[in-house]
């Protein structure tokens, strides 16, 4: 299947209480910001509620941006499993509303987001909104590092499609650099 030259996708950090999202599009080379934003939920007191709020959000950013795919941040494995639960439901409401639109879902491990962006798994939020900040030459951090974990799972999605992606991995940081200069400002 040909990949189109130019393509959008949404990124959506699933939550409860807040949901991130970036986009960015691509004309095939490099990622470019588009937005990035939180939905705020906190103010849905019934979870259901919160559910009903995700697919319509979800749907809604699918209409305003129209992308032509959209990555997901899976839940992560914690202690908690009602914590864990809520959060699975927020996931698959939000895949939900994108499936139902015909619009391809890809989903990421957080580590495997926070690697694509960092290139370390363990990194913090604020490690990895300030890297996008410096890829996208952003002034300002969100005051939701949400949103910045939304757009990482985009640009995670546009790299993993092997878009400016060498097929053999660098031995150093000097031929990495060499080899990627569209992801180094």
């Amino acid at each position: 299947m040909q990949k189109k030259p130019e393509r959008i996708i949404l990124g959506i950090d699933p939550g409860t209480t807040l949901m991130g999202y970036g986009v960015v599009k691509s004309d095939g080379k490099t990622p470019v910001y588009v937005a990035m934003d939180v939905v705020d939920l906190r103010r849905e007191g019934d979870h259901y509620m919160k559910l009903r709020k995700i697919y319509e959000a979800t749907a809604a950013l699918i209409e305003k941006y129209l992308p032509d795919e959209v990555a997901i941040e899976a839940p992560f494995y914690g202690k908690n499993v009602q914590s864990m639960l809520k959060l699975g439901r927020a996931q698959g409401v939000a895949m939900a509303a994108v499936l139902s639109r015909d619009v391809p879902v890809f989903e990421y491990a957080p580590r495997k987001i926070k690697l694509a962006i960092t290139g370390a798994g363990d990194a913090s939020k604020e490690q990895v909104a300030g890297m996008l900040m410096r890829m996208f030459d952003l002034k300002e951090i969100p005051k939701n590092l949400d949103a910045t974990d939304g757009l990482a799972a985009a640009v995670c999605h546009f790299y993993q499609n092997g878009i400016n992606i060498t097929k053999s991995g660098s031995k150093s940081w000097e031929e990495f650099i060499r080899k990627n200069p569209g992801r180094i400002k």
